[in-house]
Order: C-alpha cells, then structure tokens, then sequence
C-alpha cells in the first residue's frame, strides 16, 4: 500500500496509526502541505479535494481517514480490531471518533486556520483563540462520553477507531497550548496510547518531511 501523507495531518496520523494496529505494510509519499503540494495537478488527479491522507491500495484509491480506517478494519485480518463486536458498541465507538473527526477537526485544520487569517484578517492571537474554542467545546463533550464507557482506552481496555482520533487531536490540542486540566479521562487516554509501538511509530515527529 502506498500512503500519501503529511507528518502533522491529524487525518494522515490517524490513518498511519491504523495501519501499524492492522499490521499493513506501506510505503509513504509526503504531501507537504505547507509547500502546497496538495494542490498540484498530479496531486489533485489522486484526491479532488486536495486533503491528505490518499491511501493506494492496487488499482483501488481511497481517501477520507475514517473511510480508510474502516476499509482496513474489513480487508486487513491481522493486526488489532479497530471496532467492537457488537453493533451498538460500534456505533458507540464511531460517535466518538466522528465527535473528533467531523466536529472538532474540520473547524481547526490548515486550511481554516490559513482562510481565517487570508481572508478574514483575524490576527495570530485571534485564531489561537478560534482554534482553543473549538477543542474545548468538543473536548468537554468527549470528556463526559469518556467518564461512562473508557476504560484503559477511550472504550474499555482495548484500542479502538475513537483512540486513533483521539491522540491526533491531542497532539494538536498541546501544539496550541491548550489547557487540557480539565479532561483528565482525556490525558490519561492519550498517555496510554503512546505507550503502544504502533501509536508511537506514528507520531508526526517520526515521520518524512517532519
């Protein structure tokens, strides 16, 4: 499999993280965002949005993290489970991930980060404080599911999808130098995460281009 990836992409971290629990084989092709690779033609031709991760698998293409992680989770039968048994642990386990992945995330990536300061003239302090509105809003929410289904890990003791969004975002709370006092179900999480090797492989400072 070939991933098109960029070090400090919360969704590329994400998927990096599955495919080490999955045990998969990849090689990886940086994208570097902050050079505007992701908007070349050659780049565009693989993901029309232009957002990484885009992950090759054969003549198959994907794109978009939690579809990728899930088609790992289906095609991959080595490695660990990314999801539960039952369909109502699923679902549980996907609220969270998606909590993360399509309330938190898309208000705080980049490319809103670079339009809010661009194009609606907000200064740096300005955005630091859009950017910390936003992961405290979704983190107390997160917080409060965390106190009634975690365990070791976001749900019970075994890693699942919800972790793999988790670590990213706390990564990406501490680059902001976000107060995160108040979730400790959070910190604890995240601090049991990185202890695992596929977590640790897949940190943003380990990576090409970092």
């Amino acid at each position: 499999m070939i991933l098109y990836d960029y070090c400090r992409s919360s969704a590329a971290y994400r998927v990096r993280i599955a495919l080490n629990l999955k045990e998969v084989e990849y090689q990886q092709v940086p994208v570097s965002l902050l050079a505007g690779e992701q908007r070349s033609a050659e780049y565009l031709a693989r993901n029309p949005q232009g957002l990484v991760p885009a992950l090759e698998d054969g003549v198959l293409l994907l794109t978009q993290s939690l579809a990728i992680c899930e088609y790992l989770e289906e095609s991959c039968s080595g490695g660990v489970p990314l999801l539960p048994e039952t369909a109502a642990d699923r679902a549980t386990v996907r609220a969270m991930a998606q909590l993360i992945a399509c309330d938190i995330h898309p208000l705080n990536n980049l490319r809103m980060l670079n339009y809010l300061v661009s194009e609606l003239g907000v200064s740096e302090g300005e955005k630091t404080e859009w950017y910390r509105h936003w992961i405290y809003q979704g983190f107390t929410a997160l917080e409060q599911l965390l106190s009634q289904v975690s365990g070791r890990y976001s749900f019970g003791d075994q890693v699942s999808l919800a972790d793999l969004c988790l670590v990213p975002q706390v990564f990406n709370a501490n680059r902001f130098n976000c107060d995160l006092e108040r979730y400790p179900n959070i910190v604890r999480i995240n601090e049991n995460c990185l202890q695992i090797q596929a977590f640790a492989a897949a940190h943003p400072d380990l990576q090409p281009g970092a």
